[in-house]
């Protein structure tokens, strides 16, 4: 019998890919989703993408709940949970992102316990190790983490920081082996029509909605290699307990809109890069860049021997930011 993986938020942009990954490698898939209603029209959707789409069981599990987590988990053999609100726009109040992120994690690592699910692969961010730190250069490693004490730190890098630090004091305790995946922005073909907010990044700059690029840069990383590392986690030994840094390059933001509108004739990415005064008072009305307004001129770079030590080999970040514009163009509700 091959494993069975409960894999949580299963129409999710991350997730998606996760599901796919695993079917193809022989595992069971179960997914949990907010709504049962949805499960027809996800089927349908997974079915462009694998042979396999009528094999996944769906069930009902909500983040602030603890009801349904029990029969989700039920005969599994291990947990990827990625489900955890990624709003593009921030909320007023932190724990209207912090409250589900924190308490999704913990209902789900204790039906994981109470069901004998011995290894838990848990999606976190670099948004829970990349923050609240005054350096304008710094490579970083997954022993670093975000300063929760840094003042206005946006609620989706308090929630991310927060869950995390909540499921490995759970772990420890509770004799799970936990693994966390911490990537950067995420970029790639979205397979659900459910785009990230990393993807809200991409449609502003093709779209033209800066009047100058900022000049802000991230790591990058192909969401299908994110699902890849996922599973190289949880069937690798050597991953017990550790987090691994999800990235695969550092690129400024004009980088990225020279690539689209070399690679796109009808991208309207500028290329001159606005002054960083300007930008901070731009982030007020571009919401895809509110989380990374104070990033202004800092070059944030991550050491990612530990994941390529389990065999991960991750694609050019040129690949995700271009199939993951594609898939923006494809949706032409979204791009035009």
């Amino acid at each position: 019998m091959s494993k069975k993986i409960l894999v949580t938020g299963a129409s999710g942009f991350i997730a998606s890919h996760c599901v796919i990954d695993l079917l193809e490698h022989g595992y069971q898939v179960r997914g949990t989703v907010r709504n049962l209603d949805r499960v027809p029209q996800l089927r349908a959707m997974y079915a462009k993408h694998t042979d396999k789409a009528d094999e996944i069981e769906f069930v009902k599990a909500d983040l602030l709940s603890p009801a349904g987590w029990p029969e989700a988990a039920e005969g599994c053999d291990g947990l990827f949970h990625l489900a955890s609100p990624v709003p593009s726009i921030q909320p007023r109040d932190a724990n209207d992102l912090i409250r589900p992120a924190k308490e999704g994690a913990l209902n789900a690592l204790q039906a994981a316990k109470n069901n004998g699910i011995k290894r838990v692969v848990l999606t976190s961010s670099t948004a829970a190790i990349m923050y609240g730190h005054k350096d304008k250069v710094r490579e970083y490693t997954e022993q670093d983490w975000t300063d929760l004490s840094t003042p206005y730190l946006p609620a989706y890098i308090q929630s991310k920081t927060i869950a995390e630090k909540a499921a490995w004091d759970y772990a420890k305790n509770k004799n799970i082996e936990l693994m966390t995946i911490n990537p950067g922005a995420v970029f790639g073909p979205s397979l659900l029509g459910n785009f990230s907010s990393s993807l809200d990044i991409l449609r502003d700059l093709y779209a033209g909605k800066f009047p100058m690029v900022p000049k802000v840069g991230f790591e990058i990383v192909d969401v299908r290699d994110v699902a890849i590392l996922h599973r190289l986690a949880y069937e690798s030994p050597d991953a017990t307990g550790k987090r691994f840094l999800c990235t695969n390059g550092f690129r400024w933001m004009r980088d990225i809109a020279l690539l689209l509108n070399k690679e796109f004739p009808k991208s309207k990415s500028p290329t001159i890069e606005m002054p960083s005064l300007f930008f901070m008072f731009s982030s007020i009305f571009l919401k895809s860049m509110e989380l990374i307004k104070d990033d202004g001129d800092k070059v944030k770079t991550a050491d990612i021997s530990q994941a390529k030590a389990i065999g991960w080999k991750p694609r050019p970040v040129e690949e995700a930011v271009i199939s993951g514009t594609y898939s923006l163009i494809s949706e032409n509700s979204y791009v035009k």
